[in-house]
């Protein structure tokens, strides 16, 4: 528990200071009159002045401001910001009397400081102590449906297929297949350990998009590892520990994430044994998946009446360390599939795809922070980018109050050629507020309802 709190108060705070730099930073470039910079809304815990800036600390510890000359009496906004400050306000120095374009600056650069401090953390990784790499050119299975025109020949490929070499290309890692299918020329030549002729596709007709299915409909075999347990699930009630090699489930070796999700989603109340490997120790485990029912997108295999044990599994990994270089270009490429996957996590949940009870709060940030934290400073750093890309991408949500709101307020400005009234924009911000205050409470109580499940599970 004390880990887990100081993971959280680290991720939390860090990323809080981050975003709210960015809005500061900016608007004292750009001439704006900064009167308070505040971690946390409400009153202060603590607080000192330089120069014209109040620097607070405060009582609710969700989020930060920077309060600038023009908007510090907003009305709801204003009392969240710790109500109007004694220091003197220039108005020739105010936010309103700034250009749109260099409002939607200082407005936007909170996301961008979130963004860039991702891009950092995952280029630094890539440079020191390396990005995971799948470590396996083996295949598993390959998914004939998701071949595009051209690819044929891969479905010729059997379980336990060796890829050594692609073009001119040799293959030492999974990302290696991937990075070759994805960025390589439109004709590739698949050499298959033991075979004589390469299997040779042509996916110039489909561009990315047939590359990327290419890419997906070749399954690896590869390892299993336990990285993080919901605490007081099957999982963790039954022993395993993040960093467990899983080996076999009821005897049948388990070769891929495919294969271990399939197994414990077929067995909801059947006791499994699971044989992991821990260190040099090999550990025989009985779990009993809990009964879960649902549909997800996301696992299109996954049958309505599933079982669940709260683990997260990932292929096992090596560590490849890059030259500076491909260190940014790594840094560049993870921020991007970051984003992307958190949009279609978003996608899902506007469409009906994903349930809104997937949806997470602060004791599951918590949570994830301490599993983080666990394993290691660098998965701690992976999952502080993670979720500053998180943040990024919510403050840009168009409601009211947040980054997002404003942006669409500014946009208006610029197309009316004057700003929308005062009380409009006051009574917009009250309903952003009311939307936001429910989604928040709809996360916690998602968080509350998952503990109260563990417990009662106990």
């Amino acid at each position: 528990m004390p880990l887990t709190l100081a993971a959280f108060v680290v991720v939390i705070g860090v990323l809080i200071f981050i975003h709210e730099a960015g809005h500061f930073v900016v608007a004292k470039a750009v001439g704006i009159q900064v009167l308070r910079f505040s971690l946390g809304f409400g009153r202060p815990i603590l607080r000192w002045r330089r120069g014209e800036t109040e620097y607070w600390v405060s009582w609710i510890p969700f989020g930060g401001y920077v309060k600038m000359a023009g908007l510090e009496d907003e009305g709801l906004a204003g009392e969240l910001e710790g109500g109007a400050t004694a220091e003197p306000v220039d108005p020739a120095r105010a936010f309103d009397k700034k250009p749109v374009a260099t409002r939607l600056l200082v407005v936007c650069a909170g996301v961008a400081m979130n963004a860039l401090l991702a891009f950092v953390i995952f280029a630094l990784l890539a440079g020191t102590v390396g990005t995971p790499e799948l470590n396996t050119t083996q295949l598993d299975s390959v998914v004939a449906a998701r071949l595009p025109a051209g690819a044929g020949a891969l479905a010729s490929l059997a379980p336990g297929d060796r890829i050594v070499r692609i073009n001119d290309d040799s293959i030492r890692t999974w990302d290696d297949v991937v990075r070759v299918i994805v960025t390589g020329p439109a004709e590739l030549r698949f050499g298959i350990a033991g075979r004589t002729q390469p299997l040779v596709i042509d996916v110039g007709r489909g561009g990315l998009a047939a590359r990327q299915a290419v890419a997906d409909a070749l399954v690896p075999r590869v390892p299993v590892v336990v990285q993080r347990l919901e605490e007081g699930r099957p999982a963790a009630r039954a022993g395993l520990a993040p960093g467990d090699l899983v080996l076999r489930i009821d005897g049948v070796p388990v070769k891929s994430v495919e294969r271990f999700l399939e197994r414990i989603w077929d067995s909801p109340g059947r006791p499994l044994r699971v044989d992991v490997r821990r260190g040099a120790d090999s550990l025989s485990i009985t779990v009993v998946p809990e009964e879960a029912t649902g549909a997800d997108a996301r696992y299109a295999k996954r049958p309505l009446k599933y079982g669940f044990i709260g683990a997260q599994v990932q292929q096992a990994v090596v560590r490849v360390r890059k030259p500076p270089g491909a260190a940014i270009a790594t840094g560049w490429d993870e921020t991007a599939r970051t984003a992307i996957i958190i949009l279609g996590f978003l996608k899902g949940l506007v469409l009906g795809q994903i349930s809104v009870r997937e949806l997470g709060g602060p004791i599951l940030v918590a949570q994830a922070s301490g599993q983080a934290a666990r394993l290691g400073l660098d998965w701690l750093l992976r999952f502080m980018a993670f979720f500053s890309i998180n943040l990024a991408i919510l403050n840009l949500l168009p409601i009211p109050i947040l980054d997002g709101g404003q942006v669409v307020f500014l946009l208006a400005e610029a197309v009316r050629r004057k700003p929308l009234p005062l009380e409009l924009r006051l009574r917009l911000t009250q309903i952003g507020f009311v939307v936001l205050l429910g989604i928040m409470i709809l996360a916690t109580s998602n968080d509350v309802l998952r503990w109260l499940g563990h417990v009662f599970k106990r």
